[in-house]
């Protein structure tokens, strides 16, 4: 895995569990088992996570603790998933989402 966020002020970054797969967007990813999802899009060199409802804008990390909705995607077909506190698991499909499901 090259390019790894390797420190941020707010998501757990550290390099720890186990590397597994995941699948964004149709594209296979290697992650670390157990760190937010969020982190393992930003070391794929994901920034969008979702568009919003009105203005189609896209959307990313903005408070990363989970209160605000801007890293919320489609995983493993539930949609509103924050990603920034939502742990990475072997075999997730996570999708971008369009608007607020």
């Amino acid at each position: 895995m090259s390019d790894r966020v390797d420190q941020h002020c707010i998501l757990d970054v550290k390099k720890t569990g186990r590397t597994v797969k995941i699948t964004v967007d149709d594209k296979e990813i290697e992650a670390y088992e157990g760190e937010p999802i969020l982190s393992a899009l930003l070391a794929s060199g994901i920034k969008i996570n979702r568009y919003t409802v009105k203005k189609h804008e896209p959307r990313g990390l903005f408070c990363g603790i989970g209160q605000c909705s801007d890293c919320s995607m489609v995983v493993d077909g539930k949609a509103n998933v924050r990603t920034c506190i939502t742990p990475v698991k072997e075999g997730m499909v996570i999708k971008t989402q369009d608007g607020l499901k």
